[in-house]
């Protein structure tokens, strides 16, 4: 027995098939430890998605001004709980998971910031090959802190937040813009490019969908699905008319005629009232200047259409209102031809005060009717430097080659570009005719 036991040892026959057997048990845990990390790997990612995803779902409910909510019941949540059913409907891990919200978060970098959200999220799962070996099975957490963040500024704004297009650059304008645009629209058309336009700006933003486009010139950031911009003057009051007098007071010569001096109101200060009763139109047919002063345009449009006709001045604003209850009688204005100068006064006061309107050309009571029809179109001689405010019309702007809109700006409702419109949005020292600054949702830890 002894002597056999000695040949089988010398024996060499075998040799890889006794290696093979007593490596096995390390190959097996091998692969097994390595399927094991892929599944951990894969469970992290899925529930650090999901907490990413809550936590941008948490500040899109602040931007609506809607509550967070919390995530207390996943299982039964609502749209009423933002961040819970955004876990609900984006949980892949298969397992309920522990989760926290706070807004502001308590820890990190944002504890001040009131738009931000930190969700954290944990769950306890088994794993095939080592949970026969674990008592316990490992905790995965996840942790995501998002907030509102500046996406860019812009000289656009569409304050249009329904679902229909916000801004069209159509036919064939070429514009050109030293700022970017932002629309409030939830179309998935909220912005277009559409025949042979071509348009320079960036970024380009919508709460709904921006269709992508040839038309979008180059290096053009289209910025879709971003959080809704505010009205930059919805805290700027509507002045109530009072002493309203037609335009033909102040134009003692009658001048306001195609081939007639000049009417000079330059020495025109604070707040002046123009009411015309019978046609409920200024319009300018002549050469007309107007001084530093807030003019009141008590139901009544302001109009231009002659190529020789001129409307200039420097430091005014020209409000459009009305001191009845009729809103329809809030007028609007048509620029169709002629030299249009506007420079919107710089006085250094605060928006939102009694009188205050820096940075403001144009301004039409936002209760003036749903979609009036707004034109401005200057000829090459005319510039431009302040915003158009016409937050309830469909405003469109037709450029002319070799206007000065450096420093323009334009807040309504919907706005539609023609002709060849250039605004580089380069400000004077001094003009508070600035741009806007946007902001989106934007992961920060």
């Amino acid at each position: 027995m002894i002597s056999s036991f000695k040949r089988l040892w010398r024996d060499r026959r075998g040799n890889a098939l006794a290696i093979a057997g007593a490596a096995l048990p390390l190959v097996l845990g091998s692969a097994g430890l390595a399927s094991d990390t892929i599944q951990w790997t894969l469970w992290k990612r899925q529930l650090q998605r999901t907490a990413d995803s809550a936590a941008m779902a948490g500040v899109y409910a602040i931007a609506s001004e809607k509550a967070v909510g919390n995530c207390s019941n996943i299982a039964a949540a609502t749209y009423a709980d933002p961040v819970a059913y955004d876990i609900k409907k984006n949980l892949k891990v298969l397992i309920t998971p522990t989760c926290t919200v706070t807004n502001p978060p308590s820890v990190g970098g944002y504890t001040a910031d009131e738009h931000a959200v930190r969700v954290s999220l944990s769950v306890q799962k088994r794993l095939a090959f080592s949970g026969m070996f674990m008592s316990d099975a490992p905790v995965i957490n996840a942790i995501s802190t998002a907030t509102i963040v500046p996406s860019g500024k812009y000289c656009v704004v569409s304050l249009e937040d329904q679902s229909y297009t916000g801004i069209d650059a159509s036919g064939a304008t070429g514009l050109n813009l030293g700022c970017g645009m932002i629309t409030n629209s939830t179309s998935m058309s909220a912005a277009v490019a559409t025949g042979s336009a071509t348009v320079t700006a960036s970024p380009i933003a919508a709460v709904g969908g921006i269709p992508a486009s040839n038309n979008w010139g180059s290096g053009t950031i289209l910025q879709p699905f971003t959080v809704q911009q505010e009205d930059p003057f919805a805290n700027v009051p509507v002045p109530t008319p009072s002493s309203c007098n037609p335009f033909s007071t102040y134009d003692v010569g009658g001048n306001n005629k195609p081939n007639r001096p000049v009417v000079d109101l330059s020495a025109q200060t604070g707040t002046i009232c123009i009411k015309e009763g019978g046609s409920g139109v200024l319009s300018i047919q002549g050469d007309v200047i107007l001084g530093a002063a807030t003019y009141i345009l008590d139901s009544t449009s302001l109009t231009m259409g002659s190529n020789d006709a001129s409307l200039k001045c420097n430091g005014c604003t020209i409000i459009l209102t009305t001191s009845g209850t009729d809103m329809s009688k809030i007028g609007n204005v048509s620029i169709t031809g002629g030299e249009l100068d506007l420079i919107a006064p710089s006085t250094g006061c605060t928006l939102g005060t009694a009188g205050c309107y820096d940075g403001i050309m144009i301004y039409q009571d936002r209760r003036a009717d749903d979609l009036n029809n707004v034109k401005i179109n200057g000829n090459s001689a005319s510039k431009l430097e302040g915003a158009f405010y016409f937050p309830k019309a469909n405003m469109t702007f037709t450029g002319t080659s070799g206007q000065d809109t450096n420093c323009m700006q334009i807040v309504s409702k919907r706005v539609t570009f023609n002709g060849n419109s250039g605004i580089s949005n380069v400000c004077p020292t001094g003009s508070k005719a600035k741009s806007f600054v946007g902001k989106k949702v934007r992961l920060v830890e």
